[in-house]
């Protein structure tokens, strides 16, 4: 069976790294070159190469059908059981299947006979029943995924709780995700080494899953995924695959029942959270906090069994594994991006354009060669939406009547950044302007926002409105003065009696109610750093008139 480059990397460097054999030697057993050993040995991802895509087998269509047969077998008098030739004019009578010789027909039943043979029989051997286990310091983990639902940004999402837990300690990391997808597989171990500060020394159990794992063998063997085979190689572990079913959940059953004791506990009533992060933060603080807890049977805490295993973890990697996958999707002409049948805003400039997305286990980040342009929570959901009002700008300026029913616009008022104070601006606007070019004024304003604080901004539309102004240069200037503190400095009022402006909430405010705005003239012009001017009163003595009895003109003035 074909096997990945990346699953022959990791075992030639478990190989050298567990039973120290030299090249010539990890050589003659993988019957590879000495450069492949060398490759393998100095970086854990083979180099990339072009290479055609593998051929899939003929009898693909039909192995279903020949697995049904053989199953049949099972029951059937053993001299009256299907041979090679019986299952291909079958194949052929039945359903018009001509296309495999009896050679590879005879290959694939004699390597899924016993593999059938021993599903029917597992299972019917053995007597219910647990065996108390041993497990030595630092040396395993397991690892699983629990289902669980929680109340994000005021909506009702359900989510999934990573675990790891070390077999010996009982020490547990949790991190929560939008989905059980392999970069969410990979990012959680990232975390929990991280906040473990080591690896298990000899392995960690998984049950099959998919970002693990693409196909399961007879017995123990899978074949696993790329990417996973790379990540285990970077930080020097070995998987251990419990059997498929309901009794291999019995061969970790430390980390099934830590999932939902840490549901039970810490997730009931579903917890209220604005996002995916502050919420990992929160299990972070219960983590260190659980290591005073004692697990039933044990005289001492898992945090003191912990301290005993800490320094018998394998050291991390200088540096972490990428969990990202980087994907390069064309904006569309509605400036929105595919990635995994959902839909992203990016900035407008971007229509037409292939942009680089890094997609991670709970957002999804936008770049521009280095710098990131646009940032998106990961959507769980084919065909729904993720848009941001500021990516929309630059066309609603062309295109101010589209402003009003943007899928935006609506996103922006059920997240908050749309605020009241901005609804009550927009109001104002189009009553003095009209319609059309109240909104532009109001969109000019949402564009500050790319320079200018959002606290600062709607600080200056709550003055504005009150002196009732909808001036877009004035909002910046009022926005300036609350980020520089300067709002009592170079202030000046504007009349005695206020004849009742609208308010921040659109309400007209009261009477007399006078409103601090600074000088305009004296904002523009710049500081005076001249010194101080020199004394004049010397000079002006020569001005002054000379009385003479003869003279009718004074000195310094003309006759």
């Amino acid at each position: 069976m074909h096997r990945s480059r990346e699953w022959l990397f990791e075992r030639i460097r478990r190989a050298h790294r567990e039973q120290g054999l030299s090249g010539r030697e990890l050589a003659a057993r993988f019957k590879v070159s000495r450069r492949t050993v060398r490759q393998a040995i100095e970086s854990p991802v083979p180099p990339k190469r072009e290479s055609p895509p593998p051929r899939p087998s003929v009898l693909e269509p039909v192995k279903g059908f020949i697995d049904q047969m053989l199953r049949e077998d099972l029951d059937a008098p053993a001299k009256q059981r299907h041979t090679i030739v019986r299952i291909t004019e079958r194949l052929a009578a039945e359903h018009d299947f001509e296309l495999a010789r009896h050679t590879t027909v005879w290959e694939y039943v004699k390597r899924r006979r016993p593999a059938i043979k021993a599903e029917a029989l597992e299972g019917r051997r053995h007597l219910e029943g647990v065996v108390p286990q041993a497990k030595r310091p630092g040396e395993e983990a397991e690892v699983d995924f629990a289902d669980f639902w929680l109340d994000l940004a005021g909506q009702r999402r359900k989510c999934v709780l990573f675990t790891l837990r070390l077999s010996y300690s009982g020490k547990a990391v949790h991190r929560v995700y939008a989905t059980a997808s392999q970069e969410a597989f990979l990012e959680g171990h990232v975390e929990a080494f991280t906040a473990l500060g080591g690896v298990p020394s000899v392995h960690i159990r998984y049950d099959n899953l998919k970002p693990a794992v693409k196909q399961v063998l007879f017995g123990r063997s899978r074949v696993e995924s790329s990417r996973w085979a790379s990540f285990k190689s970077w930080y020097q572990f070995s998987a251990f695959y419990c059997a498929p079913g309901e009794d291999g959940a019995h061969e970790k059953g430390g980390v099934e029942h830590e999932g939902g004791r840490f549901r039970r506990k810490h997730l009931v009533p579903p917890p209220a959270v604005e996002s995916l992060a502050k919420l990992n933060e929160r299990l972070a603080a219960i983590d260190v906090a659980e290591d005073a807890r004692h697990i039933h049977g044990r005289p001492t805490s898992i945090g003191f069994d912990f301290e005993a295993e800490r320094g018998l973890l394998r050291p991390l990697s200088a540096d972490d594994f990428d969990c990202g996958i980087d994907l390069m999707p064309t904006v569309a002409r509605n400036s929105r991006i595919t990635v995994r049948q959902g839909y992203y805003s990016v900035p407008a400039k971007f229509i037409g354009q292939r942009v680089r997305v890094k997609l991670r286990a709970n957002e999804l980040l936008v770049f521009e060669g280095r710098h990131v342009v646009a940032r998106h929570p990961r959507l769980t959901r084919r065909y729904t939406y993720h848009d941001i009002l500021d990516h929309y700008l630059e066309i609603l300026l062309v295109k101010p009547g589209a402003f009003a029913g943007a899928s935006a616009l609506a996103q922006a008022r059920a997240e908050g950044v749309f605020t009241k104070v901005h609804e009550a601006f927009w109001a104002a606007a189009k009553q003095k302007a009209g319609d059309r070019d109240g909104t532009r004024m109001l969109i000019e304003v949402l564009l500050l926002h790319r320079q200018l604080p959002a606290d600062a901004l709607v600080k200056a539309m709550t003055t504005c409105l009150r002196i009732g102004s909808v001036s877009t240069d004035l909002v910046a200037i009022e926005a300036r003065k609350a980020m520089e503190g300067t709002d009592a400095e170079d202030a000046e009022l504007l009349g005695d009696h206020h004849d009742g402006g609208p308010q921040a909430d659109g309400t007209p405010g009261p009477e007399g109610d006078g409103a601090k705005v600074i000088s305009l003239h004296a904002r523009r012009l710049p500081p005076d750093v001249r010194p101080a001017l020199p004394d004049m009163s010397k000079y002006d003595r020569l001005l002054a008139p000379v009385a003479t009895p003869d003279s009718t003109t004074r000195k310094g003035h003309g006759a």
